[in-house]
């Protein structure tokens, strides 16, 4: 165990995925590896990036002459563990190669210049893995109410980050930062459909009373959806003014939609 990671990893558990410090403005996960040697279970905190259904890490060790442990690892066995502040899940680990791999690895540059730095400090290329979760279906998470708080979470954090970046960023997005705000819509994408065809449908059988509650966030789902296509007409266009505006108009509709959900639903889950 490395116990200089191992603060990170207890507050992460406890604050579903929430640090402070040098980490509280990153996008970070925990990665679980099998040791390539011992067979043991280790688990490092990892900066990603989004990527569609992907997550991806890069084997940068801050540039150190020796690719990191876990780097190892996945190398010898890719079944790997991902902890995301909501779920945990078992993904493949897939070291991107070739093209495909400088081509990624040229958009994460863009996004964070460091690792230019990195890759300049060493002889060996950096590796760009990319992590696929392993099954369809949804993973698991703990209780309903913890789970919906959890995604809820990871949802405004990702958010705040999103306008971070666009408030930095040039009058052209970037590659990365597109592909962010389309993950982003594409999650709550995801989520709302979950919620109304599964969660809604479940909760409205044991709680008929709720019907109204029930209908009304249905509503503030389609009035998200609205939001998000127009995100992702900005992102097409690539105006920076643009997406900015969109997000910013997503923020205040977002924010209230997660804060009605869970004083409405929270109690009934909690209950369940």
């Amino acid at each position: 165990m490395n116990d200089v990671n191992q603060p990170i990893i207890d507050e992460f558990r406890g604050n579903h995925g929430r640090v402070g410090g040098m980490f509280a403005d990153a996008r970070l996960l925990l990665l679980t590896t099998t040791g390539s040697k011992s067979g043991l279970r280790h688990t490092t905190p990892l900066g990603y990036f989004p990527d569609g259904e992907r997550l991806l890490v890069v084997a940068s060790a801050a540039g150190s002459g020796r690719h990191p442990d876990w780097f190892h690892n996945i190398s010898a066995d890719p079944s790997v563990t991902v902890e995301d502040g909501a779920f945990t899940y078992d993904a493949h680990a897939e070291v991107l190669d070739g093209e495909e791999r400088d081509t990624v690895f040229a958009r994460l540059v863009e996004a964070e210049p460091g690792f230019d730095d990195y890759q300049r400090r060493t002889t060996r290329t950096l590796p760009v893995v990319a992590l696929a979760p392993a099954a369809d279906g949804p993973p698991g998470g703990g209780s309903l109410a913890d789970m919906l708080v959890g995604v809820h979470d990871g949802f405004r954090r990702e958010l705040t980050l999103i306008r971070k970046e666009l408030a930095g960023s040039g009058p052209v997005l970037g590659v990365q930062l597109r592909i962010n705000c389309l993950t982003l819509c594409q999650g709550l994408h995801n989520h709302h459909v979950g919620e109304d065809m599964g969660l809604f449908e479940a909760i409205g059988a044991r709680h008929p009373e709720l019907a109204d509650t029930l209908a009304r966030l249905r509503s503030e789902h389609d009035r998200v959806a609205d939001l998000t296509a127009a995100i992702q007409a900005a992102v097409r266009d690539e105006s920076r003014d643009t997406a900015r505006a969109e997000v910013e108009r997503l923020a205040g509709e977002l924010e209230r939609h997660l804060d009605h959900e869970e004083q409405q639903l929270l109690p009934v889950l909690r209950a369940m």
